[in-house]
């Protein structure tokens, strides 16, 4: 058989294989967190959250509300070089990301059961 023939076969099958894919997967909340990034903020997000006064206070000032941390820990950043991830009860992580023009950086507290803002900082930009 030539070349271009399997070639052909394989460029055939293989494009039918992907549609059956996408046909199969549509329509399902399949999602890829494999990164660490990705995973942290996916455990984040599945828990109850909490807010500190200070933090609710610093959303209040800069015209924000607690939509603004969903928002981050969708489409945000973990640093962590500025995390502490090595405490044994609630490891404690650094998100930042830019939220309505104005940059917003957090500090959360990840727990086995909620996950606690402890810290906001706002910087317009």
């Amino acid at each position: 058989m030539k070349l271009a023939y399997r070639l052909a076969y394989f460029s055939g099958g293989f494009l039918i294989g992907i549609a059956l894919l996408f046909f199969i997967l549509s329509g399902k909340k399949t999602s890829c967190a494999y990164g660490p990034e990705a995973r942290t903020l996916k455990n984040i997000r599945l828990k109850e959250r909490a807010f500190s006064l200070q933090t609710l206070q610093v959303l209040h000032e800069n015209q924000l509300d607690t939509s603004a941390i969903s928002t981050l820990l969708k489409d945000g950043d973990v640093l962590f070089s500025e995390s502490n991830t090595d405490l044994d009860s609630c490891k404690q992580y650094v998100i930042e990301g830019k939220i309505s023009e104005k940059n917003l950086k957090i500090r959360i507290e990840n727990c086995e059961k909620e996950a606690t803002v402890t810290n906001a900082e706002v910087n317009a930009e």
